[in-house]
């Protein structure tokens, strides 16, 4: 989504990291670059006049002007001030000490509200949590429906109550469901407007008053730039919520949403929709967030998503084969699937530092990986674990098998050749633990 802005302020600061000395007429034309990609990133005009002035003061301090190597100085301030724009505080819901704990979803008709709410309690229960759903939204035909087929798909329960017309009631029900079946979290997803209206409100607030949240989100679709932050700041004048949570923030917007709603409504984004898929929904840290916009990449979450791929035993394992210098067909196969459990491969190769940039423009096939797969699979079990023994008609049957040539097989032969020559080096002494570097981004 920021493409372009972290395009332009890479390219603004690339200028100023070259430069032994920075003068004030360096960092005033930087400012006005700054300035002018903020603002086509359709940030809102007083966050950019009050983001720059900080910068600006910063910048002509001691700090810089006495560095030797000012630019990168210049590059640590605005990855700090663009954090403070963000948010620096936590991104986690509040959870009651004695459950359930009630999530209420407001927001606009067309946000993504109910999508949004299966998302979460994916998420929740991948960190443990019982959650379960509650169809609240009555204005919208298909809610209901929609909420229930989202449920079915990730086997979670869904409380519907069709012979009512009263969202108060329906909230009562799911909160009282919810207690008898031990659920520890309930998702209240609510009815949403065209735009922002009385009536809107009101059933919001008798919503709120009989099942009392512990978390109040708003959902904004990331793509309608400044008029989400026109929507979130309404909210905020008549509902207090406690954090937004950011649809289609992978879709092609600006970015301005993300970088304004906090200094705008002083609510923070939690969460974030990355993808369409239902487990494409995060926490959002705008540390992170910024490094990505500045093009430094985020390898703390893609730490967190590879520990997340594997089970801790099965990391251990294929690290020592990999000590080992072994990497049969079967280790591929692991770490293939490891990957693709990731999300999309053009989002991980994002967060890696420096290979975003290169690789934007470069079209990434997650189909490639599937065929891979199917070479894969095609070839027998004493294939994989020893793939020097794949003569010339073995690769001509494990080609007909997976639908590929001859020369796919040879060239995934060859790179899996290749894989090994290299792990085979790093197993001699030169391979970072998986948790030290969990450690030293941490800190």
């Amino acid at each position: 989504m920021f493409d372009t802005l972290s395009d332009k302020l890479q390219a603004t600061l690339g200028d100023l990291r070259g430069r032994g000395r920075l003068s004030e007429e360096d960092l005033s034309r930087a400012a006005r670059e700054i300035r002018l990609a903020l603002l086509e990133a359709d940030v809102n005009f007083k966050v950019v006049k009050e983001f720059v002035a900080k910068v600006k003061v910063r910048a002509v301090g001691a700090d810089v002007t006495r560095s030797l190597t000012p630019g990168q100085q210049v590059v640590k301030i605005i990855h700090e001030e663009l954090t403070a724009l963000m948010g620096t505080g936590g991104s986690k819901l509040a959870f009651a000490g004695r459950p359930p704990t009630v999530v209420l979803l407001a927001g606009l008709q067309g946000s993504g509200k109910t999508t949004a709410a299966a998302k979460l309690a994916l998420l929740l229960r991948k960190e443990g949590k019982a959650p379960a759903l509650v169809a609240a939204d009555l204005q919208r035909p298909a809610a209901i429906d929609q909420l229930e087929q989202l449920g079915k798909q990730i086997q979670i329960p869904v409380y519907v109550q069709r012979d009512t017309k009263d969202a108060v009631a329906v909230a009562r029900y799911g909160l009282e469901q919810a207690q008898a079946q031990g659920r520890d979290t309930i998702i209240v997803d609510t009815a949403g407007r065209l735009h922002v209206d009385e009536e809107l409100m009101d059933e919001l607030a008798a919503i709120r008053k009989e099942v009392k949240p512990h978390n109040v989100l708003l959902v904004l679709d990331a793509m309608t730039g400044q008029d989400a932050v026109s929507v979130a700041e309404a909210f905020a004048e008549r509902v207090a919520f406690d954090g937004v949570v950011l649809t289609k923030l992978d879709g092609d917007a600006r970015g301005g949403a993300a970088l304004s709603v906090k200094a705008v409504t002083g609510k923070p984004v939690k969460l974030a929709s990355t993808g369409e898929k239902l487990d494409e929904l995060e926490y959002f840290h705008p540390d992170r967030m910024a490094s990505r916009i500045l093009g430094m990449g985020d390898v703390l979450t893609l730490i967190e998503r590879a520990e997340a791929a594997a089970e801790e035993d099965e990391q251990q394992a294929m690290e020592k084969r990999l000590r080992a210098g072994q990497f049969t067909f079967d280790d591929f196969l692991q770490a293939q699937r490891m990957m693709r459990k990731m999300g999309p491969l053009s989002n991980v190769i994002s967060m890696i530092p420096g290979l975003g940039k290169q690789m934007r423009g470069v079209t990434v096939d997650d189909r490639e990986l599937a065929r891979v797969e199917a070479i894969v699979l095609s070839m027998t079990a004493d294939e994989r674990r020893r793939p020097e023994i794949i003569n010339g008609s073995r690769r001509a049957r494990i080609a007909r098998g997976s639908g590929t040539s001859v020369q796919q097989v040879n060239q995934l032969l060859q790179a899996r050749k290749q894989m090994q020559k290299m792990m085979k080096q790093l197993g001699q002494g030169k391979m970072p633990n998986l948790q030290s570097i969990v450690a030293q981004q941490r800190r």
